[in-house]
């Protein structure tokens, strides 16, 4: 007998996500309510499952059977190869302002310039659980994947820089601001010289650089081809656990539905999704213009594409070559495109019924 769920949970990282504009703008909680079913994120609570496990860990390992996560594939890759039960029912591809910071006056413009620079490497990130090691260290990973597509645009490769390992550095946890800047554990470095080059991503990462005196060498979100962009939030994957999709499949689809209609509501709502997304990304008004154009805040829609799919896949490559996942599986055997179809489907009819 399948169990009733008065709770369905989702998590999604500090930046555009059409699952967090939906939240935002009471969407999710108009859509459950009749039906006496509540929607939380894991951001938002700090408390423990009915298993005793802290919330919050969720948004790494995906074992909350109610949970609906749209956030970083560093995690969700590696979850899935670490055995979560989970499945891959979306993509969106959301440029997010990627860039290496350098000093001012460095010469560093171009991604040709950054052949014989030390360029900042995140160290490991220390985690109770060995298992997460690898996936959570993600700030090693993005700014890896981050070099490796500016120099391969240039035809270099990781043999044409040097590599300075930087330690993670502690934020006060109730700083929620503070958490996200000090990802970029390498900008004290830049700033007093230990290294030339640092990788971020994201609003808040260009709130620090305006705070350290630094600046925008390289704007890999200028780069031509989204190959050379792949990182950790693109593409950015929604996944549900399995039990989710075999016992509640109709709850997934009216979450994505309302997810749909936020991404097409965005699109005709630059300034209301600005003034949302301070609050999303914890970063000031002037790091979200800057993060995010009206192109990009146009266009937050999930989609499986082929080509998102194969973006996909070099990510995933990409990880398993430097040693940031477990072991490979097979992507197609983690894909369900049968939730958001429905969801699509019933988008239209909505429209259908309102016109």
């Amino acid at each position: 007998m399948t169990q009733a769920i008065d709770t369905i949970w989702f998590t999604r990282c500090p930046v555009p996500t059409a699952t967090g504009l939906a939240y935002k703008l009471g969407w999710l909680d108009a859509e459950f309510a009749p039906d006496g079913i509540a929607v939380s994120t894991l951001q938002d609570n700090r408390g423990q499952d009915n298993r005793g496990t802290d919330l919050a860990r969720h948004h790494y390992d995906h074992q909350l059977p109610s949970l609906i996560r749209e956030g970083g594939n560093l995690l969700a890759i590696a979850a899935r190869a670490q055995g979560a039960p989970s499945r891959l029912i979306g993509l969106t591809w959301i440029d997010e302002a990627q860039a290496i910071l350098v000093r001012p006056g460095s010469g560093i413009t171009r991604p040709e310039d950054l052949k014989g620079k030390r360029v900042a490497l995140p160290g490991w990130s220390e985690k109770p659980d060995a298992a997460h090691v690898r996936g959570s260290s993600i700030a090693r990973g993005m700014s890896l994947h981050g070099v490796k597509g500016a120099l391969a645009y240039a035809g270099l490769s990781f043999d044409d820089v040097h590599f300075v390992e930087v330690a993670a550095r502690a934020a006060p946890q109730e700083d929620p601001r503070a958490q996200l800047q000090s990802l970029w554990s390498g900008l004290a470095d830049l700033v007093d010289g230990r290294v030339d080059a640092v990788y971020v991503k994201g609003a808040s990462a260009i709130d620090a650089a305006n705070r350290l005196g630094l600046e925008v060498g390289i704007d890999l979100d200028k780069l031509p081809e989204r190959r050379w962009r792949v990182n950790n939030g693109t593409p950015r994957p929604i996944t549900v656990h399995q039990d989710l999709l075999d016992n509640h499949f109709d709850l997934v689809v009216r979450f994505l539905e309302r997810t749909l209609a936020a991404a097409d509501w965005a699109g005709t709502n630059q300034q209301k999704v600005r003034e949302l997304l301070q609050g999303e990304t914890r970063a000031g008004a002037e790091g979200v213009a800057r993060a995010y154009s009206d192109e990009t805040l146009a266009d937050l829609h999930p989609d499986l594409s082929e080509e998102r799919l194969t973006l996909f896949e070099q990510q995933k490559a990409f990880m398993y070559v430097h040693n940031l996942l477990d072991r490979d599986f097979a992507l197609s055997d983690w894909v369900d495109a049968r939730p958001l179809e429905a969801a699509r489907q019933r988008l239209r009819e909505r429209a259908a019924e309102a016109e």
